[in-house]
This record gives structure tokens, C-alpha cells and sequence, in this order.
């Protein structure tokens, strides 16, 4: 935090925000080198305090490569990891053990002797005693030079839940219904997330000499928003960070969205310029503030609201009211693919290549259902006006299959082959296989390949029956099955060059007039993120091809989590309650996901329910701000060469 710089005078620890993940990553990364390096140098050994999840496996992987490349050595290092479910056993897929030494400690020379983490095994007599002696190695080592840290949905670092005290040392813990919820996907279901850990305590974290805590993703912005701008309390363990003297937090551009600096910079930054987005985010926000329709707001009430500035730049309020009224009133579209010449009427509003009727479009869908999940209401209504529409699977889903459908369909094989006379022999036998490897396999591991293969096509056939059911014939339903998906794990492969050129080469033999595809900006490791990651790469190796460049719109949809913030929508499809009836069946079809997902998310409602519900809450804020209402709307926002945007946090603000 720069006590000089106004911008920053919300935030109550320094934050440094970066544009993406792996800019924090090898930044953070390069400290903790020359660390070791300045401590090698002493004769001293660097004392690390590590985390597990999602959000430092960017920093593993650049030490690893400083390790392989530029004779990092780590033979002076001890290792403190912040904690571990209990009880669990080393080898388990889910253990943060299991996890160090795939993510970091198998590829670099440290000295096993030298590497703690907290044990998931010991009978619940003997926990209390072993925190203890946790607290004096810790100490025995000389302190924790650097403690990595996350933060969860609910605040924690560590395992330090909402409750957890300053002063609290390392210790059992029971976790949070919400880190259990956002767990359930890493061990299959809720109920098999164990109920505590053991985790260092805030005191314990808070002796460190430095702390630096990481986010990525629009899912933490608002926990984020709360432990740097929010006051200091217990109920968000994170807030403690402002009482120490070398702690920062780094931000991805998503994660930072909260913060006032970027949220709502109009109130903090006195030499604020204003351009087109901002102006639509300002009045939006002052329009839901107030509880007025666009249209209703008066010169007062930019006025009364830190908003003289645009007032006095661009007022009357009238006039900047209708430029934002208008500006949403053009998002609203019942064609997505654009009108033929036969139903253009005076007034409408040109969308680009309108004089392509009708167009070649293709829906690249992450997994066999985000199609329908997140844009069924449009992919219906693409098919109902005639348009050549494909959809491109990305991965299989296979691992999102429940063990007894796997079963389920086994048997239904053998049956099918018996009654039609078929060889049942083979059938026979892949039953077996699968009964008996099924029953052996521990929670969490990895299915054979003829298992992977019997859930992939599962997944196919549902998608298979939700196109047709949309409209859409078999052979424009692709199934691209990328590499980087296929480990059998929760954990997947970084995209590599093969699964950028399946997609490159797709895209090039169709060359489409739209590409719509899942802009899920929530966790930078995900699969959605993962393969729109793969979807940027090949349409930054054809942008110059004049088919794209000329003809080819790139629209964004949101997953079942979020949707686009209203001044980041360019296209919004109004759906009737028809419409909502017809999404909901499509989304039936995947039924390996109906009732109960595998991972079902940091969300307890169904798929179906989340969309419809999210759909629903995207019209009645357009009704609010006095626009049409309608019963369900689809949002989307239109690619513009930065793989951060839309995000609140813009390239120019960083």
C-alpha cells in the first residue's frame, strides 16, 4: 500500500496486482529463488511455509523450472506446509502430501529430512502433542522466512475458519460447511470430505518474517475485497494480514475486481478520466445504489454521489442516462446469428456481418453439457433461424461419471449383446474388469482406461441426445478429446502445443462467421479456463487469416457460477418462458449430471437450477434499470484480443 497514492487509500494491506496468474507466479517465484540464494550464499538455510490448492502450482512450477534450468539448488531449504485434512494417509489422492511432492518436491533436490507436513494419521490422543512439537521445529529452524499463502471462499488461511483467533497456534480444526462444499469436487462427493484438519494457526502464520498471500480468479474478488478494505476480525481469518509489517497480497487482474481502486475507482482516484465503459459501469452502479430506473436519475443524484465529475464533463443527467439506456437497450438481440434482409426492419441495430445470412457457428463447450447449461436458450434459438450450427466438446467429462453408471452401462452392454445374439463373450469379461476394479479402487484414484472409456461415452451419448434434441445433427457434434484432459485425476495437464493445433485445425477447416465459447474466468487453473486458454492460443495463430479477420465474431458465455457484469455485455438474448422449458430439457438429457454431479461445486442447486436462476436474475436487472422485461436473458460479451477482459480491472488501470 503507497500511503501517497489516493487510489490505494481503501486498502489496509499493500496489494500488488498483476495481469494474470502466471505474471504473479514467476514473480513470486523469483523471490523465493533469491531467498535461497541469498541464504545459501550466508550459509544459512531459507525456512519456507508452503500451501497447497490451486493457486500456488504456478509458483512450484517456475521453481521447478529455475531448479532444471538455472541450478536452483534447494538443498538449504526447510519446508513448513500450512496444513492437512484428517485423518488421511500419505498416499491418498486427496493428501497434501501426495500433493507437495507431484507439484514440487519429486523434481528438486531438497532433502526430505528437511520437508514437514502436518500428519493426517496420528490417533486424535496424540494431535495435540504433535502441534506442539510442529511449533518447536518451526522455531527450531529459526522462524518461517516466507509463508505462501491462499485464501478460501470464507476467508481462511490455512485452515483457520471463521473464529480463529489471532493468537491460535497449530492445532485441530474443524472446517467450514463452505471449504467442505468448495472440497467436494477434489474427493468425488460432499460426504467424503473429512470434517477437520490440521492446520498451523493465525499466530503461528502471523510469526513469520514475510507473508505473502495470493488470489486468482472472479470467484475470490469478493473475499479479497473484504480482508484488504474490510476491518480486522476473526470471522475473516485474512484481515489479520493487516497487522503485519511484510505482508502483500498479489492479484490477477479477476481477483482484484472487487477492490475500490477498480470497482468503483470514480471515488477514490482524483485524477479519474472517464471513457465509454466507465461511464455505463458508473451510472449502472448508481442506478442499482439508488434503486431507480436509468431514466429517472437526476443531476442530485450524480451530484450527492461522487459523480460530479462526470456530471460536470457530460452531463445533464438526461443525456448521459439515455447514451447508457440506449447502450443496453442495443445489447438486447432475439437473433444472435443477425436477421436475414426479409426480416430487417427500420431502426434495427447493424451487427457485424449482417449481410452474412445464415452463418456457419461453432460452440466450443469445455465439457459435454456447458453448451446447454450456459447458453441452451441461444444454441436453441441458432438452430430454430437456421444457421449451420456445430458444437466442439472440448474434453470427455469422463471423470465427472459416477462409478455405478459406469457399471450400469457395463451390464447393459452384456444384455444387449445377449438378446440380439452378439459376441458376449468380450462383453463378458469388460463386466468383470469393470466390477473388479471398481470395487478395489480407493476413493479418489485413477480409473483404468476401459473404465475412461465406457464414462466418455456416456458423456457422448447425453450430448448426443441434447443436440439432437436442440436441432442439431450428429456430424456437426464434435468431440475434440484434448490431451491435457486425459490424466484420469482431478489434476490435468498445463495445454500443451497438440491440444492448441486440434483446436487451430478445427477452426481452420471450418472457418466460421461466430465462435462462442466458455469465458469461465474463476479459476485460472480450471478446465474451462484451461480450454479457453487453448481457444485464445489458436485464434491468436489465425487472427491474420482473412476469414477471421473479416467475418469472425468471438463471443464469450459465462459458466453456471457467474454472469457478465452489465457494462461487460455486448450481446443479451432474451428468452421466453417457452424458451426456459425448452433449455431445461436439453440440460435433462445429460443425465449422468441430473440429481446429483460429481462435482457439483462450491453450489448446491443443479445445473438447471443455476442457470435458470442466473438467467432469470440478468432480466430482472435489465426490468430494474428500466429496460424490457423478459423472463430469462443470456449474456454474452464479445472477445476482444485481451484474455483478461471483461474483467472489472482493465490493462489501463493496472
Amino acid at each position: 500500500m503507497n500511503t501517497h497514492d489516493p487510489t490505494t487509500a481503501m486498502e489496509k494491506i499493500p496489494t500488488k496486482v498483476r495481469d494474470d496468474a502466471l505474471d504473479v507466479s514467476k514473480e513470486v517465484a523469483a523471490q523465493i529463488a533469491q531467498l535461497i540464494r541469498d541464504k545459501a550464499t550466508a550459509g544459512m538455510d531459507a525456512v519456507l511455509g508452503l500451501a497447497t490448492g490451486s493457486t500456488p502450482k504456478g509458483v512450484y512450477r517456475e521453481l521447478i523450472r529455475l531448479h532444471q534450468e538455472e541450478n536452483l539448488s534447494f538443498k538449504n531449504v526447510i519446508t513448513f506446509n500450512l496444513d492437512e485434512y484428517y485423518s488421511m494417509q500419505p498416499s491418498d489422492m486427496q493428501s497434501y502430501v501426495r500433493y507437495m511432492n507431484e507439484q514440487l518436491f519429486d523434481h528438486i533436490d531438497i532433502e526430505r529430512k528437511n520437508v514437514h507436513v502436518p500428519d493426517g494419521t496420528l490417533k486424535p490422543e496424540e494431535v495435540a502433542a504433535y502441534c506442539a512439537e510442529y511449533e518447536a521445529k518451526i522455531d527450531a529452524a529459526g522462524g518461517l522466512d516466507i509463508q505462501i499463502l491462499g485464501i478460501g471462499r470464507t476467508g481462511h488461511i490455512g485452515f483457520n475458519e471463521p473464529g480463529s483467533g489471532i493468537d491460535s497456534r497449530t492445532r485441530m480444526i474443524w472446517l467450514d460447511a463452505i471449504t467442505r462444499q468448495d472440497a467436494a469436487g477434489d474427493f468425488f462427493k460432499l460426504d467424503n470430505v473429512p470434517h477437520r484438519a490440521i492446520t498451523m494457526g493465525v499466530g503461528t502464520i502471523m510469526k513469520a518474517e514475510r507473508l505473502i498471500l495470493m488470489a486468482f480468479g472472479v470467484a475470490k474478488a469478493p473475499i479479497i475485497q473484504k480482508a484488504i478494505e474490510g476491518d480486522v476480525t476473526s470471522q475473516v481469518a485474512a484481515s489479520f494480514l493487516q497487522e503485519h509489517d511484510n505482508a502483500v497480497i498479489y492479484l490477477d487482474r479477476a481477483a482484484a475486481g472487487n477492490l475500490t481502486r477498480f470497482d468503483h475507482p470514480w471515488l477514490v482516484d482524483p485524477t479519474f478520466q472517464w471513457d465509454h465503459n466507465m461511464i455505463i459501469k458508473a451510472t449502472i452502479w448508481l442506478a442499482q445504489k439508488l434503486g431507480k430506473p436509468l431514466l429517472k436519475l437526476t443531476d442530485d443524484d450524480y451530484n450527492m454521489n461522487h459523480l460530479q465529475s462526470l456530471i460536470a464533463e457530460y452531463g445533464p443527467a438526461f443525456n448521459i442516462n439515455l447514451k447508457v439506456f440506449r447502450h443496453l437497450q442495443g445489447t438486447i438481440t432475439g437473433w444472435p446469428g443477425g436477421k436475414p434482409e426479409s426480416k430487417k426492419q427500420p431502426g434495427d441495430r447493424e451487427w457485424p456481418n449482417d449481410d452474412i445470412f445464415p452463418k456457419r457457428i461453432v460452440v466450443f463447450s469445455p465439457h459435454p453439457d456447458d453448451d446447454v447449461i450456459s447458453m441452451g436458450g441461444t444454441l436453441l434459438r441458432l438452430c430454430d433461424q437456421g444457421h449451420e450450427v456445430h458444437v466442439a466438446y472440448q474434453v470427455s467429462g469422463n471423470i465427472a461419471v459416477f462409478d455405478e453408471d459406469a457399471l450400469r452401462f457395463a451390464d447393459f452392454a452384456r444384455d444387449f449383446n445377449v438378446m440380439f445374439g452378439l459376441d458376449t463373450e468380450k462383453t463378458k469379461q469388460l463386466e468383470d474388469h469393470v466390477e473388479q476394479h471398481l470395487r478395489h479402487k480407493p476413493l479418489g484414484g485413477i480409473d483404468s482406461e476401459e473404465v475412461r472409456k465406457i464414462k466418455g461415452l456416456i458423456r457422448r451419448s447425453e450430448a448426443r441426445a441434447a443436440g439432437r434434441y436442440c436441432g442439431i445433427s450428429s456430424k456437426r457434434l464434435h468431440f475434440l478429446d484434448l490431451p491435457f484432459y486425459e490424466t484420469g485425476t482431478v489434476n490435468k495437464n498445463p495445454v500443451g502445443p497438440e491440444d492448441v493445433k486440434i483446436i487451430k485445425d478445427f477452426l481452420a477447416e471450418l472457418k466460421p462467421h461466430q465462435i462462442y465459447a466458455a469465458g469461465d474466468l474463476a479459476d485460472p487453473h480450471g478446465t474451462h479456463r484451461v480450454c479457453l486458454n487453448a481457444i485464445f492460443e489458436a485464434v491468436d495463430q489465425l487472427k491474420e487469416e482473412s476469414w477471421y479477420k473479416n467475418q469472425c465474431q468471438f463471443y464469450m458465455y459465462r459458466g453456471a457460477w457467474h454472469e457478465w457484469e452489465l457494462e461487460s455485455i455486448d450481446m443479451c438474448i432474451p428468452l421466453s418462458p417457452r424458451d426456459v422449458e425448452r433449455k431445461r430439457q436439453a440440460i435433462f438429457k445429460h443425465e449422468s449430471q441430473k440429481d446429483s454431479a460429481v462435482f457439483p461445486g462450491s453450489d448446491p442447486r443443479e445445473f438447471w437450477q443455476r442457470a435458470e436462476e442466473r438467467n432469470a436474475e440478468t432480466a430482472v436487472l435489465y426490468d430494474e434499470l428500466g429496460l424490457a422485461e423478459y423472463q430469462a436473458m443470456e449474456a454474452f460479451a464479445l472477445y476482444t484480443g485481451d484474455r483478461n477482459f471483461p474483467t472489472r480491472v482493465s490493462k489501463s488501470q493496472l
